[in-house]
């Protein structure tokens, strides 16, 4: 699957990626997880730290997927509000599910600290603005839900909102301790740690491949290579449909654009993270090196050749719509990107678990918060693994109900 095209900007920050070989023996392990991005890397540390032996394999360089074009916007409220996933799964559910992105936040920052390539983990607020007056219903309604789970967030009214930043909205959601990060240095990282424990890990090794037997699992490389497992991840992102298509996920393009260095923040308080409440929405968020990356308009396309035809557009009205916000602060872009973007009908990732698949588990950490959806799916799939169970499962199988009854 051609994931993304355009020029990319993370990339650029890391010097010296670290490399590893292609497959060329047959191999047997605990658990062999196929894709060296963000589901694998944070599946492969969790399972490693326990002792398990892990092999990864990917059919590209490491990180050269999806990890390469996330934006990495680390937050634990998604596209789908808190009100619309307790409208479909009750309202236990979806506040468990905001808990377990909210440690997953923490549980990034906690690894982002122990491993050999810092990410540079940033916690910053976000600021969720309405974009129209009919969205403030919506807003109040959400902060309402948030606070009587005990999530650190306040409503803001116009007065707010101009007192800090440079425009005009009439409310808005602030959130606190949410994050950034470089997603590609989260990514090599942790496979740089996973190296250090035993764990193995090859690149340029396609899955072509695969038979089931009582006890383990058998797949096989392009090159005729074998690898026996008692336990299969696939984390192959949104490519996970060359295994399997869930018929809750869908698939389109999103595009960002990433700008040349800004000598002046100071009217973008302390640096939030920014979206806004329309659909598609734009975001947007700094870097280290005092860039922006305005991310969004969202496009329903799952075809290369059309997604790619607007980059460029896309990359201008991005811009535009930075200017409108900051009119002060001169945007000029570097680089830019169109790509795919995975999510689900429902508005929850997913962990499948299929007849056809046996002893495999799927990872589908599709959604705006991919990163954090990830270090959940991980962790559980760890702890079915580790201890043949999990609470928090059936809260992401791909079994469970589109809608509550």
């Amino acid at each position: 699957m051609d994931l993304q095209s355009g020029k990319l900007y993370w990339p650029a920050t890391v010097e010296n990626p670290p490399s590893y070989p292609k497959l060329e023996e047959d191999i047997t392990c605990d658990v062999l997880i196929i894709g060296a991005g963000s589901s694998g890397a944070q599946c492969a540390n969790i399972l490693c730290e326990q002792g398990m032996s892990v092999v990864i394999v990917d059919k590209r360089k490491a990180g050269e997927g999806s990890t390469s074009s996330n934006t990495a916007l680390i937050q634990y409220a998604g596209e789908k509000s808190f009100v619309s996933l307790a409208h479909s799964f009750g309202e236990e559910a979806a506040a468990r599910h905001l808990k377990l992105c909210e440690q997953a936040i923490n549980d990034i920052e906690r690894v982002s600290r122990q491993i050999p390539i810092d990410p540079d983990f940033i916690r910053r607020d976000s600021l969720y603005y309405a974009s129209d007056k009919a969205d403030i219903p919506d807003l109040t309604e959400e902060h309402a839900l948030l606070k009587k789970y005990g999530f650190k967030v306040d409503l803001w009214d116009a007065r707010q909102i101009s007192g800090l930043y440079p425009f005009q909205k009439d409310a808005a959601l602030y959130y606190y301790d949410d994050a950034e990060m470089n997603p590609l240095k989260f990514v090599y990282g942790l496979l740089e740690k996973v190296k250090s424990r035993g764990g193995l890990i090859f690149e340029n090794t396609e899955i072509t491949g695969r038979r089931f037997e009582e006890d383990y699992a058998l797949f096989y490389t392009r090159e005729h290579r074998e690898i026996r497992a008692r336990h299969v991840i696939i984390a192959a992102g949104y490519e996970d449909s060359d295994f399997k298509t869930d018929k809750n996920a869908t698939l389109a393009s999103s595009y960002a654009v990433i700008t040349k260095p800004i000598a002046d923040f100071s009217s973008w308080h302390k640096r939030t993270l920014i979206w806004e409440t329309a659909r598609p929405y734009v975001y947007m968020r700094t870097t280290p090196d005092n860039r922006i990356i305005i991310g969004g308009m969202d496009k329903d396309t799952s075809y290369a050749e059309t997604r790619d035809s607007k980059i460029l557009a896309s990359k201008d009205k991005l811009i535009q719509a930075f200017n409108e916000l900051f009119p002060e602060i001169q945007a000029i872009p570097e680089y830019y990107l169109g790509a795919f973007y995975g999510g689900t009908h429902d508005g929850m990732p997913i962990i499948g678990q299929y007849e056809a698949y046996p002893h495999c588990y799927m990872i589908m950490a599709y959604g705006d918060n991919g990163t954090v959806y990830n270090g959940v799916l991980a962790k559980i799939v760890a702890d079915q693994i580790l201890t043949g169970a999990s609470p928090d499962l059936n809260l992401y199988l791909q079994t469970r109900p589109l809608a509550a009854k």
